[in-house]
């Protein structure tokens, strides 16, 4: 009888003793309740409670977590049906009004989400919404948040997973972005095209530029050389006129023995002559020739233009 008395004893220490050491883990926090009244919360790590009165009432995730928003159809401004979906990070900041405030706050804040997401992109045309994603995550995370708030959660960041239009606009869509891509090609194709003609044009100008400086430096070279020839023929003609002046008839000499030895050159190089026609008396030719030599050295040696004597004209014949 003692022994059974004994146990029940130790029974009853222990169930009392388990029911008044609560062991909360990291990232959770539990609710005390005293005869169904919330009382307190209880932080992670040991914690006593009062037997038989206070007991624990909720089991609270403080971790930041992550709900799925269900796929739903929602029609845009622009009368166009479109299946879209998301995710939201919530974070319990308040255990007891997380608890108490809301009955099972994931399903009410999945809730909230699908509302909220049909009247955002419900205002929004198609091509609005489908290039305008970070507006709609942040019109939904204002909202959703500010509702969200009496229940002591703080939601982090709303994400839209996917939007798919329906097959006849997504095919549309596709032939637009190929019509804009080739209208793309085309518009590059004709700027190159521009400027590879710009840049003949550039070239074919600094090369008519360049042909028009040659032909000036050649002109003025040719008139500078056809100057100097002309000194030098106004020089040779002074100095025989001299000597022509002082009575000496080989200057005249000089003179028809030059043109003749260039008529002659001329008549040979002729390109339509076919028939050359040599002077009869060659030893005149060499006796005017002579004449040339012994009228150049007199006028070396005395410093004038004097020049010999020298046979007569030759003649030619054929």
């Amino acid at each position: 009888m003692g022994l059974g008395v004994s146990i029940v004893f130790l029974v009853l220490a222990a169930f009392i003793l388990f029911g008044a050491i609560k062991i909360v883990p990291q990232g959770r926090e539990y609710t005390v309740e005293r005869f169904g009244r919330y009382t307190r919360t209880l932080k992670p790590g040991i914690s006593f409670l009062t037997p038989f009165v206070e007991g624990v009432g909720r089991k609270v995730n403080m971790m930041e977590q992550v709900l799925d928003v269900p796929r739903q159809e929602v029609i845009t401004k622009d009368n166009a049906v479109v299946q879209v979906d998301g995710i939201v990070f919530i974070q319990v900041m308040d255990a007891a009004a997380a608890a108490y405030r809301v009955d099972n706050l994931n399903y009410a804040i999945a809730q909230l989400a699908m509302t909220n997401l049909r009247t955002v992109v419900g205002s929004m045309d198609l091509d609005e919404m489908l290039s305008q994603r970070d507006q709609i995550n942040t019109r939904l995370l204002n909202v959703i948040d500010a509702a969200t708030g009496p229940w002591g959660v703080k939601v982090a960041r709303i994400e839209i997973k996917d939007l798919q239009p329906p097959p006849d606009i997504t095919n549309a869509m596709a032939r637009q972005m190929k019509a804009e891509r080739e209208r793309r090609a085309v518009i590059t194709e004709a700027d190159g095209e521009k400027q590879a003609a710009i840049a003949r044009a550039e070239g074919a100008k600094q090369s008519a530029i360049l042909q028009a400086e040659g032909r000036r430096e050649a002109a003025f070279r040719d008139a500078e050389a056809r100057e100097r020839e002309a000194e030098a023929e106004a020089k040779a003609t002074a100095y025989v006129s001299e000597a022509i002046a002082r009575g000496d008839v080989n200057a005249i000499n000089y003179f028809i023995a030059q043109k003749y030895v260039e008529a002659f050159a001329k008549l040979a190089e002729s390109p339509q002559q076919k028939t050359v026609i040599v002077p009869a008396e060659m030893g005149s030719l060499v006796g005017s020739i002579a004449g040339i030599a012994e009228l150049i050295k007199s006028v070396d040696g005395e410093g004038g233009p004097r020049p010999p004597r020298a046979p007569a004209v030759p003649r030619t014949g054929a």
